[in-house]
């Protein structure tokens, strides 16, 4: 924590003016005021209060943890060299090395919270089997490892276990040393020499938290800034990489940066100047600590400019050590959208703060996820028992984001998701149960009428790509459901029960303080096709299996207006309750199959139920007729960014002249824009690096939508 001595001592605007940090010059040297001062501690003392600081005895125990640990690796290599013939001296010699990165290196690690670990090894101790099969299963047969998930197949390759009850993410880089020093610089560029990606990627996180360290002004003043950052990002639902968020590495170095612009300022300063620099900031420009490093070594570096894939990141966050990569190219444009309005409520509560208008515990309010929008896809995960189910939910949850992507993809972002980081769970079912929601509503801003998606090829393609595990046993199934907000189960509240329907004035004040409250622009709307809630001769409910037959019974739709319909490959649907607006949910044939075959009460195999949202128009039986629909001519792009091109357009411009007072008094100007159509070096010229742009359209060229969207309008 930071000491009252500690905040009135800062650098001078001469010895600022000496060391530049980062790219760019800084937006403001100046130091802070007693009010300034008074905030920090304040601020402090609700971190502190909150819990977010560890004890000395969990503190010892995490490092009793880690030299285990680096015990059992180390023996784990010398048996090994052993096994492989090679002498003795050579056994006696083997050694492997335990190197911490994330939270825990960079001091901002909570109680509770996992450790990220990597453990180097000599270049004959392979990943592939010596760790994920030798190692593994010698961690498997000691008592004080638990809950042992090996991800092999993931993008940084990761052994998932709880060690004593602390979790541990251990990775593993083999270099190209017979004998691993134990003086080993973990940040030396040789280290890379004849490595593979999978181990460059690995050895990187370890490589990146050493540099940020180096590269920040006042190291406690980020640690404390960046650790109530982390807490409000969970707080506020935006944190998590592998949802399309941002996880710990992209705070950081977001943190970072600000600490960059403002090299003098404490903590109360710095996270008001966190909200007020990333909610003017002009996505994709990249946030970069340090000049982008090319090196002979020949490894790939992000430069939108040569690599076609880098010109469709929306959120660039740069890492500072080399390869520098994009961080966050999990980020989409829906999870972009969300982050951007949680800066906002950020800066408007953090203003308020300055103002004495508010206490810091505002900042920290909850983001209510549940009462933000009418409409939301659930997905349940469910597994024979607790183990499969980690393991399950584990490689699910990994490609979630990917549902995101594709409904963006085949609804050309007209249709917006939410996914929403946090897993439920049902108590009262038999089997091991999670469950992940996303909130749905149409692109806001959009003057369309009668706008229809049909998602089913969407939700098929997403569960055609979950069925591809390869360690899939009997039992592990995944079930996607469209909900209405007045259909969410109980247990995604807190106290179990649904919270009242505020007044319309209390709904008002709440949608003034909500960034996301659904309001006018939702997917909601009235039809008249009500289910009976009635039970088959097998005693199951009618709307979970319902024979194709039973479809002449339903209502017709009204040509007023089209709600939300959920249809189904293998009948499969949440509850239907009954509307008070006349909002209903229909169970039908997919691509003229029957629905026939055995579905389990509770879930079926594999199967998944789509959502087909509309909203103002009508349609012919309910809109599911058959529309080929492909991108040729599209023409559009996003936010300066190329959706789905080729386009080789992102080129450097002037984003904004920033001194020393424009962004600390008033944000960041909007400068010029220049689109000069020419190659220029990558190389940023203000605080906030470059921008990237495109000034071409879309190729026609594009893939074909796999499911239907289809425009319809009423006169």
């Amino acid at each position: 924590m930071v000491s009252s001595e500690g905040l009135s001592a800062p650098l001078s605007p001469s010895q600022a003016a000496a060391r530049q940090y980062g790219v760019t010059k800084p937006i403001s040297t100046a130091g802070p005021t007693e009010a300034d001062i008074q905030r920090t501690l304040e601020l402090e003392k609700f971190l502190v209060d909150a819990g977010l600081y560890e004890s000395k005895e969990d503190a010892d125990k995490r490092e009793e943890v880690l030299q285990r640990i680096g015990q059992i690796v180390k023996d784990w290599v010398k048996q090994l060299t052993r096994l492989r013939g090679y002498t003795d001296q050579m056994v006696e010699d083997a050694n492997a090395l335990i190197f911490t990165f994330g939270s825990y290196r960079l001091g901002v690690h909570g109680p509770g919270a996992d450790i990220d670990t990597l453990c180097v090894g000599p270049s004959y101790v392979n990943r592939e089997e010596d760790f994920f099969f030798i190692l593994h299963n010698i961690l498997a047969e000691m008592e004080e490892v638990t809950e042992l998930q090996p991800v092999p197949d993931a993008h940084v390759p990761v052994m998932k276990f709880k060690f004593d009850g602390i979790s541990i993410d251990l990775l593993y880089a083999s270099i190209s040393l017979l004998v691993v020093p134990e003086d080993l610089d973990i940040s030396d560029v040789s280290l890379l020499y004849d490595v593979d990606e999978p181990t460059v990627r690995s050895l990187n996180g370890c490589r990146v938290a050493d540099q940020i360290l180096k590269l920040v002004p006042n190291i406690e003043h980020f640690c404390t800034t960046l650790r109530c950052l982390k807490f409000w990002a969970k707080r506020r639902g935006v944190y998590s990489n592998v949802t399309g968020f941002l996880g710990g590495v992209n705070w950081a170095l977001l943190v970072a940066r600000v600490c960059q612009l403002y090299p003098n300022a404490v903590p109360s300063m710095l996270v008001s100047r966190f909200f007020r620099v990333y909610t003017q900031w002009r996505w994709p420009n990249p946030v970069m600590l340090c000049a982008i490093e090319e090196d002979e070594l020949g490894f790939s570096v992000w430069d939108p400019r040569k690599n076609p894939r880098d010109r469709t990141h929306h959120m660039p966050i740069i890492t500072p050590a080399y390869p520098c990569m994009n961080s966050s190219y999990n980020v989409s444009q829906s999870t972009l959208r969300v982050m951007v309005e949680q800066f906002r409520y950020g800066n408007k509560i953090c203003e308020e703060v300055e103002l004495n208008k508010a206490r810091w515990c505002a900042l920290f309010e909850p983001y209510l996820f549940f009462e933000s929008y009418k409409n939301y896809l659930q997905v349940d995960i469910v597994a024979a028992d607790v183990d499969d189910l980690r393991a399950w939910k584990g490689w699910v949850e990994s490609r979630l984001r990917q549902l995101t992507l594709m409904i963006e993809r085949d609804t050309l972002g007209m249709l917006q998701c939410h996914p929403y980081p946090h897993e439920y769970v049902d108590t009262n079912k038999q089997c091991a149960h999670g469950a992940f929601f996303m909130g749905l509503q149409r692109k806001q801003g959009e003057k369309t009428q009668g706008q229809q998606f049909d998602i089913r090829g969407t939700v098929d393609e997403f569960r055609h790509s979950i069925n591809m595990y390869l360690f899939w046993k009997p039992g592990m199934e995944i079930y996607v459901s469209h909900v209405r907000r007045r259909q969410l189960p109980p247990y995604v509240f807190p106290d179990g029960c649904k919270r009242p329907r505020p007044s319309r004035i209390m709904a008002q004040q709440q949608a003034d303080k909500l960034p996301y409250y659904d309001g006018e622009v939702s997917v909601t709307g009235s039809g008249e096709r009500h289910l009976k809630r009635k039970k088959d001769l097998d005693g199951v409910d009618v709307n979970q299996v319902m024979p194709l037959e039973k479809r002449q019974s339903l209502s017709p739709q009204p040509r007023d207006s089209v709600s939300p319909v959920i249809i189904s490959d293998k009948a499969i649907s949440a509850s239907p309750e009954q509307s008070d607006k006349g909002f209903s949910m229909e169970v039908v044939e997919s691509n003229k199959r029957t629905l026939l075959g055995e579905t389990e009460p509770e879930y079926a195999s594999n199967s998944s139920t789509i959502t087909n949202v509309t909203s103002k128009g009508s349609c012919d039986d309910a809109g599911f007729g058959s529309v080929a629909v492909s991108s040729e001519g599209n023409t559009r792009s996003v936010e300066g960014s190329s959706v789905g091109s080729n386009n080789p357009g992102y080129l450097q411009g002037d984003v904004c002249e920033a001194d020393s007072e424009s962004l600390s008094d008033n944000g960041c100007g909007n400068g010029n824009l220049r689109q000069d159509g020419s190659q220029e070096a990558l190389e940023p010229n203000a605080a906030f690096g470059m921008l990237l742009n495109s000034n071409e359209g879309v190729n026609s060229e594009q893939k074909a939508v796999i499911s239907r969207l289809s425009l319809t309008s009423t006169a």
